[in-house]
């Protein structure tokens, strides 16, 4: 079997992971190293390879367009349709379950989808009818309790309100409202996660189905994780499950909304053994901004660990301009844009970054100016 098409565009790191046995892995993909391009390719070695039925393969992504184009690759690469192939989101995936498995999820069958907007209107509505003040108790903030409880995958029963009358009544919002969406058949996006990883607890007989059919999983963008995202994938993998496990815990930034980038070393725990695997060689970067990046990065002591490196060029060094306060950082930025326009360069090739969206302001008078 001719796998040239599989391995020859791989470096020894990327080819390590691709061809790895049947056995947990874990994939430490620094920024620009070709992790995607690691993710096809292994399914891709699975399916023409080692013979793996694309039905015995679940792989997650964290946006559909990521899903899409892994689909899309896979099956160029193979040079064959994959439509057995379960690619998706969590959220993808976990509503194809529960749209297949609605009475044992114990939901209505035609139940609908919340999206962000709906879950506010729907908690407004529920103030309204407790006679609450918005100004008191703000919809987006019992928004985003009742969200992070399901993402840490509690229910309002198993919370404790600690003495506290505020987290007291915000555990008495998140009983209504999800009664309220139980009796209206609706469920909001954290909802089908944990009624998904509650479809496998209270049906043994459809988990092992599940087990049984997917072998293998692969999971991108494996340090943005949350909670009941890892404790769904572990449930699924049981004891014949294999992971294989793409991230970078250097490129956590998401905790804000659940993720747990040590999720990863979590794994290394649940899987005695795991095969470590580092991809370091960057594709993206000149060697100067990588060597920065790994010299800052280098300071936080929990980290797995890598250094990111190229055989590229060197590139520009990195400046660093000490404004006197924001007005003169905004024209010290558009002078530099004004004298890369003049010296070529189109203004679309040119980027500014910002922490927050209250300081694009003052770069945009800047620039209007």
């Amino acid at each position: 079997m001719d796998v040239t098409p599989i391995l020859a565009q791989l470096n020894d790191a990327q080819r390590e992971a691709v061809t790895s046995a049947a056995e947990p892995v874990l994939v430490v993909a620094g920024a620009g190293s070709g992790k995607t391009r690691v993710l096809v390719h292994r399914m891709a070695w699975l399916i023409e390879v080692e013979s793996v039925s694309p039905m015995g393969i679940l792989a997650v992504t964290f946006t559909n367009k990521a899903a899409a184009e892994m689909r899309l690759r896979t099956e160029a690469l193979l040079d064959m349709p994959v439509a057995n192939l379960w690619v998706g989101t969590f959220h993808g995936l976990a509503h194809r379950l529960l749209r297949r498995h609605w009475q044992e999820a114990g939901l209505a069958h035609s139940f609908q989808i919340l999206d962000s907007e709906d879950q506010q209107r729907l908690i407004r509505r529920m103030l309204k009818n407790l006679n609450l003040d918005e100004s008191n108790w703000v919809p987006q903030e019992i928004q985003w309790f009742i969200n992070q409880q399901k993402d840490d995958g509690v229910r309002p029963e198993h919370l404790d309100d600690r003495n506290d009358n505020n987290r007291r009544q915000l555990i008495r919002f998140y009983h209504i409202y999800q009664e309220t969406c139980e009796r209206s058949g609706l469920v909001d996006f954290a909802e089908l996660l944990l009624r998904a990883h509650e479809l496998w607890l209270k049906n043994p007989e459809l988990l092992a189905q599940y087990q049984r059919r997917f072998h293998h999983l692969l999971i991108d963008e494996f340090q943005d994780t949350n909670t009941v995202q890892y404790a769904w994938l572990r449930v699924l993998a049981g004891e014949t499950g294999i992971p294989f496990a793409v991230g970078d815990d250097d490129q956590s930034i998401y905790r804000w909304r659940g993720a747990r980038a040590e999720n990863m070393q979590r794994l290394q725990k649940d899987f005695a053994g795991i095969r470590v695997i580092k991809l370091e060689q960057n594709y993206r970067s000149t060697a100067n901004i990588l060597n920065a990046a790994n010299a800052i990065i280098a300071r936080n002591n929990e980290r797995l660990g890598k250094n990111l490196w190229t055989d590229g060029i060197e590139g520009d060094p990195i400046r660093v301009y000490n404004a006197y306060n924001e007005r003169d950082e905004a024209e010290f930025v558009v002078a530099k844009i004004q004298d890369w326009v003049e010296r070529g360069h189109a203004r679309s090739e040119a980027a500014v970054l910002y922490r927050s969206n209250a300081q694009s302001r003052v770069f945009e008078e800047a620039m209007v100016q």
